[in-house]
């Protein structure tokens, strides 16, 4: 396939299943290069050129700048709105080599061999053709670069103590995602995805999140439950006749429940990939 043949795959057909309420907002801006792309820190280095995808509040952007200056960040995403987030995250840290534009990246308005690397963190499992995406990353991407790719995988995600009302929680988010043209399962996948999108140089590695500490768990359990009945995903999940507001409410319970109990613990586990163009 060449690179104009690429180019014409379908746009966007997913729904992006949370939204941009404050309590995803809350979660996405606690992530930094250290705690949510430290497998791709050894390739970083000043002067290289690098494209952030989906890049939400821009915090992990910001990090990607300051590592890389002088050379230069170009950050994108679908939603215009969270833009003016992440321009004010790069204003208030005085970065002055960072530009923002709304992308969608099964079509990136790029030429060809553009970036030194290429990235996005918890994206693939969003979009409706993660292997087209991963093919218009490396079409941007140049020679010698890399694209990285981290994302979680909600059947790994692992708790203590036992809850019903979690695993009702699972199953729910895990159907509602499926049905807006989403993979929540996608950090399993994402190295098949990088065969089928052509890559043949992948390393393959895993990360976690881990909550356990008190202010922890009550900053995980409290966002999760604002995200179950307030967000995007508590409309779609309604709307679609998924779930009721009120079992919606019971399950915002049931996390508060979880994240109230003094042994505590949650894992999030990530699947990682660092592709070599």
């Amino acid at each position: 396939m060449t690179h104009a043949e690429e180019r014409t795959a379908p746009h966007e057909t997913a729904v992006y299943t949370h939204g941009h309420h404050e309590s995803v907002l809350r979660s996405h801006s606690w992530r930094t290069v250290e705690n949510s792309a430290a497998y791709l820190i050894p390739e970083l280095r000043a002067g290289l050129e690098v494209l952030d995808v989906g890049c939400g509040p821009g915090t992990i952007t910001a990090d990607l700048a300051a590592r890389v200056a002088p050379g230069r960040v170009t950050a994108v995403d679908a939603a215009e709105d969270v833009l003016v987030k992440a321009r004010a995250t790069a204003a208030e840290r005085g970065l002055d080599n960072v530009e923002f534009a709304v992308a969608d990246v099964h079509a990136l308005d790029f030429p060809d061999d553009s970036f030194d690397i290429v990235h996005a963190h918890q994206v693939l499992q969003h979009v409706g053709d993660p292997v087209q995406a991963l093919r218009e990353m490396r079409r941007v991407c140049r020679p010698g670069g890399v694209v990285a790719a981290r994302d979680s995988d909600y059947g790994a995600f692992t708790w203590f103590p036992e809850h019903p009302g979690l695993d009702r929680w699972s199953d729910l988010y895990r159907q509602v995602a499926r049905v807006n043209g989403g993979e929540p399962d996608a950090g399993r996948r994402l190295f098949s995805w990088a065969r089928r999108a052509g890559f043949t140089e992948v390393t393959t590695t895993a990360g976690t999140w881990c909550f356990a500490q008190p202010d922890e768990r009550a900053w995980w359990s409290g966002l999760w439950a604002d995200r179950t009945t307030q967000s995007s995903y508590a409309r779609l999940t309604v709307d679609g006749g998924h779930a009721t507001r009120e079992e919606l409410d019971e399950i915002a319970g049931a996390w508060r429940a979880w994240g109230a109990e003094e042994d505590a613990w949650f894992m999030v586990p990530h699947g990682e990939i660092l592709c070599r163009v």
